[in-house]
């Protein structure tokens, strides 16, 4: 057995996978194959494309009377199959819910494979199409899109039939390498038809999935077993969409908070005040993502590297954290070290994808509990001060010494917070990693997989004029929308931005998901009246089919003396999504838009010093968002589709509301990045 030979099988045998070595010498199949789609329900998928190969993966479970099935993987340069170059069989189990992970190497960089499995009897899964990543010395242009949130309960997949569609008319050199898939690939929480008859806003629920041993809270459902979560990925591969777009690309996956459960950290989870050990569904929910999902992720200190191998636990109370607010109780780490997913992939020269993980190691969000509750007010919808919110993330490390008291309104109330660790999404020894990996990187473009959005959302409430709002704003300064991402976790991403700042990295560049809303701006640790100082770009995507907050806006009291603020009501249309303008220019921009209409006369009152980061913000869209990295520049071009309620009847995925594309040209060391907007079709004046 050759070295490479041996360091496949070793790196196949850690990432819980069978292993096929790619030939020079191509020849045709020799197997029988009929294609047998009803046998592979879930279809076919690969993903974390190297320079030399992919992960495949298919589930092909057992049928009545037949034994332990075993498949057989094929990777051909064509889609007949008559020049194969890779080849293995992988026996399934029970054990892992019969699928199976497969380890393909000895590919050529920047080739488009195509595969397949066959069992036994020649019944064969449906054909999938790969893609390697170029060399470290390639210099040429990467293409990738990035997505998040696609909620199969509440609407329809139809932005990935407008991706297939585009890519399949692009030409080659256009066409996408990868989907960089930024979490919620499934929603764990579930609403059956029947307890929410009303539907959720202006959708249908669909009845997806029936958890075997789920929990209702309040009125939806949440998985609680190793087969519930596995249910719920199964329910959402049987989406054709879904499906399709998995057999077409390799994908590049990090889970976001619904993979585990809507509001918990570490291995807890939170419903209202309710905050419980989770252990167990921790447990569970990494090794349904690790059996479903095409990763290059590891169990640290496994025994058996064939399988996720779930460490014991219970659910055992919520212990002491330790300096950087890790729970130290044994259950919560074992259960948190079960799987490690963040990583990170070089696509050629110019792309260094560095992907972390947002929720096994963060802290409690300081702003989602009962402790917070005296500092907002329903007067201010949605919003807190963002002074109270900086005092919440610094904990006792605040700087200057975390205050006993806040004050608020005209109260002086007790901090929350005092006596707690600075708060962290990413963990000690993760922000370590991420870091040192910034510093060492060659590529041009250091491209941050970040599950959360991290550019500040806030607006000037300080502004409104007297009785314009129930009571005067009871905070100082801005009002902030921020909280569980890193616009509430400014501490740590301030130190983020400061290392990029000081080791002189140009090229940062962060894409995310999380918010159901499309985001270009600035990346800077701080706004005014703190001094502004861009050290990269940012851009988040619109959901694929979750609900965005303009969509909940529009549900809102409209009695509420500030909704228009939020959302305008017209007659027989659409309400005006204003929050957009609130958030891009603030309370004057917004009153005068209410008064004239006129979006141009509106934006002339801007607040310049509210948000000099942004460039672009709609709260509301769905889609996904296409980049193109070259030595040059970085190009992103945001695909809004209107409202997923229901599956497009057209092939091409239905119409394209509107298309924003946005430049960055590779800035100098000591330089500010900039960005170039262009609209390329649709109505965007309130989000500009």
């Amino acid at each position: 057995m050759t070295a490479s030979r041996r360091q496949l099988l070793a790196a196949a045998l850690a990432l819980g996978a069978a292993a096929a070595f790619g030939s020079a010498q191509a020849r045709p199949s020799r197997l029988k194959w009929t294609e047998r789609r009803d046998l592979y329900p879930e279809g076919v998928a690969s993903g974390d494309p190297t320079s030399d190969g992919v992960i495949l993966w298919t589930r092909r479970p057992q049928q009545p009377g037949e034994a332990a099935p075993a498949v057989t993987v094929e990777v051909a340069e064509d889609e007949t199959f008559r020049r194969v170059v890779a080849a293995a069989q992988a026996v399934l189990d029970a054990d892992t819910d019969w699928t199976c992970r497969v380890l393909v190497g000895g590919l050529r960089a920047a080739h488009t494979y195509f595969y397949r499995f066959t069992d036994a009897a020649g019944n064969g899964s449906r054909i999938g199409r790969t893609r390697t990543a170029p060399t470290l010395i390639d210099t040429r242009p990467v293409n990738f899109t990035f997505v998040s949130c696609q909620n199969a309960n509440q609407g329809a997949q139809n932005a990935w039939r407008k991706m297939i569609w585009e890519d399949e008319q692009a030409s080659p050199l256009d066409q996408l390498d990868f989907v960089l898939h930024l979490g919620d690939f499934i929603y764990e929480i579930v609403w059956y038809p029947e307890d929410r008859p009303q539907g959720m806003y202006d959708r249908r629920l669909r009845d997806i999935v029936r958890y075997e041993s789920g929990e209702k809270v309040s009125d939806f459902h949440i998985p609680t077993t190793l087969a519930d979560y596995r249910a719920v990925y199964k329910a959402y591969l049987h989406d054709p969409d879904i499906q399709d777009a998995r057999a077409r690309w390799p994908f590049v996956a990090m889970w976001d908070n619904h993979e585990f459960s809507w509001r918990g950290y570490q291995s807890v989870q939170k419903f209202g005040a309710s905050v419980r050990p989770a252990q167990t569904r921790k447990v569970a929910a990494n090794q349904a993502w690790f059996e479903f999902q095409p990763a290059r992720v590891s169990q640290p200190g496994a025994s058996k590297l064939d399988r996720f191998v779930a460490p014991e636990v219970a659910d055992a109370p919520i212990g002491p954290v330790d300096e950087h607010g890790l729970i130290q109780e044994p259950n919560n780490l074992a259960a948190i070290a079960s799987l490690k997913a963040y990583r990170a992939l070089r696509f050629g020269a110019n792309v260094d994808l560095i992907i972390t993980d947002q929720h096994s190691y963060r802290t409690d969000d300081p702003s989602d509990g009962p402790a917070a509750d005296p500092f907002g007010s329903p007067d201010f919808p949605d919003v807190i001060p963002e002074e109270i919110l900086a005092i919440f993330d610094g904990g006792r490390d605040y700087p200057g010494g975390a205050p006993a008291t806040i004050p608020f309104g005209g109260k002086a109330i007790a901090n929350p917070c005092k006596d707690r660790p600075q708060a962290t999404l990413l963990g000690a020894e993760q922000k370590a990693w991420f870091l040192d990996r910034l510093a060492g990187s060659t590529a041009t473009w250091k491209i941050w997989g970040n599950s959360q959005g991290t550019l500040d959302m806030r607006t000037d409430f300080q502004n409104l004029p007297p009785g314009k709002a129930a009571s005067p704003w009871p905070g100082s300064g801005y009002a902030s929308f921020g909280g569980g991402d890193p616009s509430g976790y400014v501490g740590e991403r301030a130190q983020i931005y400061d290392f990029v700042r000081d080791r002189g990295i140009t090229g940062f560049a962060t894409v995310s998901g999380d918010r159901h809303s499309f985001w270009a701006g600035l990346a800077s640790k701080a706004l005014p009246p703190q001094p502004f100082e861009p050290v990269g770009v940012a851009f988040i995507t619109g959901s694929i089919s979750a609900p965005g907050l303009v969509e909940a806006y529009k549900h809102r009291p409209k009695t509420h003396p500030l909704h228009s603020l939020y959302s305008n009501p017209r007659n027989d249309a659409e309400p005006d999504p204003t929050v957009n303008m609130l958030i891009r220019h603030g309370v004057k921009s917004v009153l005068e838009y209410l008064a004239t209409g006129d979006a141009e006369a509106a934006r002339a009152k801007s607040n310049p010093d509210l948000s000099p980061h942004l460039s672009f913000i709609d709260m509301g869209g769905h889609g996904y968002v296409k980049v193109r990295v070259s030595r040059e520049a970085f190009d992103t071009e945001f695909v809004c589709i209107p409202r997923p309620l229901e599956r497009a009847l057209t092939p091409d995925g239905g119409p394209v509301a509107y298309r924003v594309r946005h430049h960055a040209s590779l800035w100098e060391k000591g330089q500010p990045p900039k960005l170039e907007q262009q609209i390329v079709e649709g109505q965007l004046d309130l989000s500009i």
